[in-house]
């Protein structure tokens, strides 16, 4: 993904795989939580992590190694 440490690399698989499941759950009509499409919650999500990981000390670190 991008040049992340082990801290920030953990909590966005976390994140990828909550938003998959409300997606699954969402596919298999268990429940109906939002009316947009994966990809535009794919893009926040990216967003996200990337505003995150530019105010991190520690992916400034990794990032220079």
């Amino acid at each position: 993904m991008m040049d992340t440490c082990d801290k920030c690399g953990k909590v966005s698989g976390i994140l990828l795989l909550i938003l998959g499941v409300l997606f699954l759950l969402r596919d298999l009509n268990v429940w109906n939580f939002w009316n947009i499409q994966w990809w535009t919650a794919l893009f926040i999500l990216v967003g996200v992590i990337a505003l995150a990981s530019g105010c991190c000390g520690d992916c400034g670190k990794a990032r220079k190694k």
